[in-house]
């Protein structure tokens, strides 16, 4: 059996667009996990970021985003209604956020949840083979500042961690 040149192409297109959602959800891991070196991996060596408070290099924002995200408790991203277009070695993606950043007030007397919705839109590029962040740019839709008057127990479950030492990285 033999498959004919649009459906290879068509394959191929299915093939580049995971390969870009799993470099979309590495990006999440590595921001949520504090783990500059898997969010380094993400973007290509000369990408530009722009995410409003940051406009630069991608090899600056890092390290800034990881500064930045230690004076939260905790944060978790999340993408939906993700459309990627790839056109040969581009692609253009847009990606709906959804961020939410738990942290103490600034006189450390309470927490809130800093909940914040946008988009990413980026360009990737696939170089020697591999699909990687060449430009993002952060588009700021809505945000919300909640205050957190309690929570749930969590005393029976296993915590996420914002270093190597969390669950993720203990493959057993």
């Amino acid at each position: 059996m033999s498959i004919d040149e649009q459906t290879l192409a068509a394959l191929r297109v299915l093939l580049d667009k995971q390969a870009i959602h799993e470099v979309l959800m590495r990006y999440c891991r590595g921001i949520d996990r504090c783990d500059e070196e898997l969010l380094r991996s993400v973007y290509h060596h000369d990408a530009t970021d722009n995410h409003g408070q940051f406009n630069g290099k991608a090899a600056d924002f890092v390290p800034w985003a990881i500064r930045s995200l230690r004076r939260d408790e905790r944060t978790t991203h999340f993408l939906c209604n993700e459309l990627i277009e790839v056109e040969g070695d581009c692609a253009h993606c847009e990606s709906y956020l959804f961020a939410v950043h738990r942290r103490k007030t600034k006189d450390k007397t309470a927490t809130t949840d800093l909940t914040f919705g946008g988009r990413y839109v980026d360009r990737f590029e696939r170089r020697e083979g591999h699909w990687k962040i060449a430009h993002r740019q952060v588009v700021f839709e809505w945000s919300r500042l909640d205050s957190v008057e309690g929570s749930y127990s969590i005393d029976q479950f296993v915590t996420g961690k914002r270093s190597p030492e969390d669950a993720v990285y203990k493959r057993g």
